[in-house]
């Protein structure tokens, strides 16, 4: 079974890439600074879950 990921989360990273198209790559690492860097989200665990389905709607495209 795969993960079970918030609506703020899926929400959030949608609004991110439409924001912001063509910043977000396949790396994990560097969209994990990208999530940091365009928003205000407070905690480490809640960045790295973005930046993990961000990874993985990227991945999905190319």
């Amino acid at each position: 079974m795969g993960n079970i990921r918030t609506s703020f989360v899926k929400r959030t990273a949608k609004e991110l890439i439409e924001s912001h198209p063509g910043s977000f790559t396949t790396d994990f690492d560097e969209n994990k600074r990208l999530v940091q860097e365009f928003s205000t989200v407070s905690t480490k665990h809640l960045r790295n879950k973005i930046a993990g389905y961000v990874t993985r709607i990227m991945s999905q495209r190319a």
